[in-house]
């Protein structure tokens, strides 16, 4: 038995815009996406009514085969659609959508995907334009088993910070039939991992020739401080959270005090005091100011 949280079972029970649309007044437009297949598990149809003048969303609807994971991302994301631009839509990650359900176990992942596709394919059709699907179907097929591509796994890797095929198969079921994919995989992720590392030492090379110009005579001033911290938690302190699920935000520096509001797998994690004044106080102090503290909020 998956543990769900209480918001997927209710999702699950009492599903929200189940159906199809098939009204619409003057000035609205009925636009439809599919993704999946039933023979793999999971499909997933979504409906949007949009106001052609503003491109807002005024009703999203959908039909689901799939599982309890399936039918609470597929109501939790026309939930999350209503009164959004299409190009606001178009921001709405996977994670967001299992993050509106109090989360999902990893094995399920693949649901809140699922749903981020079929808006994408929505709002291509709507817009009369060929799905880039982020260059999925420009890649290569590598799991020939639910036919996903070297590209979308590469993307999916990317954009939800994995590090094992374990991971990826939860996500997007590569690697889950016969498993001859899963090397390739793995060498798909250490390339990423990779490239991830080459980035960083970029960045931080930039933050740090900034920081020594800053310096160089005067002060920081606190806006230039701000800005200097803001530089060194993305390009230093967030990757390295991500590798282990979590994740920190600055919330405000006032003086010396650093707060931040730590996310993810950080908010639940039993060193999360050893995080704060290790992985981020430690490095502000080196990168930005020795005088630095910083405290959770």
């Amino acid at each position: 038995m998956w543990d769900y949280t209480d918001i997927v079972m209710d999702h699950f029970y009492n599903p929200r815009n189940k159906g199809a649309i098939t009204e619409a007044q003057e000035g609205e437009r009925i636009v439809t996406g599919e993704v999946g297949s039933i023979a793999c598990g999971d499909a997933l149809r979504l409906h949007l009514k949009v106001q052609e003048a503003t491109e807002i969303i005024i009703d999203s609807r959908f039909q689901t085969f799939g599982c309890t994971s399936a039918i609470a991302s597929s109501s939790a994301l026309t939930e999350l659609l209503k009164g959004k631009t299409l190009d606001e839509a178009l921001k709405i990650t996977n994670k967001e959508i299992a993050d509106f359900l109090g989360g999902l176990p990893e094995e399920k992942m693949h649901c809140s995907v699922m749903g981020q596709e079929a808006l994408e394919a929505a709002i291509a059709n709507y817009r009369g334009i060929p799905l880039e699907n982020h260059d999925d179907d420009e890649g290569a097929l590598l799991c020939r088993c639910f036919g996903v591509t070297d590209a979308k796994i590469r993307r999916v890797i990317i954009e939800n910070n994995l590090t094992t095929a374990e991971q990826v198969t939860h996500y997007v079921k590569a690697g889950g039939g016969c498993g001859s994919c899963l090397a390739d995989i793995d060498d798909i992720i250490a390339d990423v991992l990779e490239q991830k590392e080459k980035a960083v030492a970029v960045a931080t090379k930039v933050v740090t020739d900034k920081l020594a110009t800053t310096q160089s005579g005067k002060p920081l001033t606190n806006l230039q401080k701000i800005g200097l911290i803001q530089q060194v938690l993305d390009s230093e302190i967030k990757p390295l959270l991500a590798r282990d699920g979590g994740d920190v935000e600055l919330f405000d520096v006032e003086g010396d005090r650093v707060l931040v509001v730590l996310q993810g797998a950080c908010t639940s994690c039993s060193s999360s005091t050893e995080t704060l004044k290790v992985a981020i106080e430690a490095t502000l102090r080196d990168r930005v100011s020795p005088t630095l503290i910083v405290e959770s909020v």
